[in-house]
């Protein structure tokens, strides 16, 4: 089975290309609140998609799912000068513009995602964002909320809040297995992180798309280095990006398919074996 595979953008025009090359979701982050505190300094994805993105794109996607990462549970009030409505408001706005699935961001407790299912009332799938030590401790007590569509695993802020030094350490050391465990015994779907184009990145993507399919994950982000089109702007330039990097990815996938446990076990070993390479050099240059 094929990974569900999710794209961040606002742009319409890479939508369409990104849905038409075979992404099954199109992701707008509206996420910031408390987002620059948590990974200040870092070179990671701040969108700051608004509620008027999520009415364009809706305009033009027509068979991928439109996903929308809110911000995490809070009140009306004020964060970095900009004021926010609270986030109820924020939820109701996003699936009236046309969410098809709401992510929460960096929740830690069951309390938070039961005010999620809440908001939401069966309106949109609930995706709750596991983000946090906090929530990664307490998984048990949290997947018993009722009303969880799917789950996803995001192992970059996971990483930081444990204090690891890259975040693939959490798929090498066992703590992404650990949490799938429990995962899959509540009969919830889940995904986690995200990936480059196959062959690049710091830890290729081939060797993370194969660990999926050994723990039965369903959903990946295409990262930025999959395609920034913050770098890449001609058009065809990111049509072609899309079209050939998904369909590597699909074929990595049908390969995968055939693999035995040892396969799976063998390659499981080199991601841990490339991901302490990649750990040792970090150290080393800090």
């Amino acid at each position: 089975m094929f990974l569900k595979l999710m794209y961040i953008t606002n742009d319409p025009a890479v939508a369409v290309i990104a849905e038409n090359a075979g992404t099954d979701r199109i992701f707008l982050d509206m996420e910031y609140i408390g987002k620059a505190d948590r990974q200040g300094g870092m070179n990671t994805v701040q969108s700051h998609h608004t509620v008027e993105d999520v009415r364009r794109i809706r305009q033009v996607v027509q068979k991928a799912e439109l996903m929308v990462r809110v911000n995490p549970i809070h009140e009306e009030g004020e964060y970095l000068g900009i004021p926010h409505t609270s986030s109820e408001e924020e939820i109701n706005a996003v699936i009236e513009a046309g969410a098809d699935v709401i992510m929460l961001p960096y929740f830690k407790t069951a309390a938070e995602v039961e005010a999620l299912v809440k908001y939401v009332n069966g309106r949109a799938k609930v995706f709750p964002l596991l983000e946090s030590k906090e929530a990664a401790d307490h998984i048990e007590e949290i997947l018993k909320v009722p009303g969880i569509d799917e789950i996803h695993i995001g192992i970059n802020d996971l990483s930081l809040d444990q204090g690891k030094t890259f975040m693939f350490q959490a798929l090498a050391d066992g703590t992404v297995d650990a949490l799938i465990d429990k995962i899959k015994a509540a009969g919830i779907p889940y995904g986690f992180g995200g990936i480059a184009a196959p062959g690049k990145g710091m830890l290729p993507a081939e060797y993370i798309i194969r660990d999926h399919h050994r723990l039965g994950s369903s959903f990946v982000i295409l990262s930025r280095s999959f395609c920034d089109t913050s770098k890449i702007t001609d058009i065809e330039e990111i049509r072609e990006i899309f079209q050939s990097g998904i369909k590597e990815i699909r074929q990595i996938e049908e390969e995968a398919d055939t693999f035995t446990p040892e396969r799976f076990e063998e390659n499981h070993k080199e991601v841990q074996k490339r991901v302490q390479m990649i750990v040792d050099t970090m150290n080393k240059n800090r």
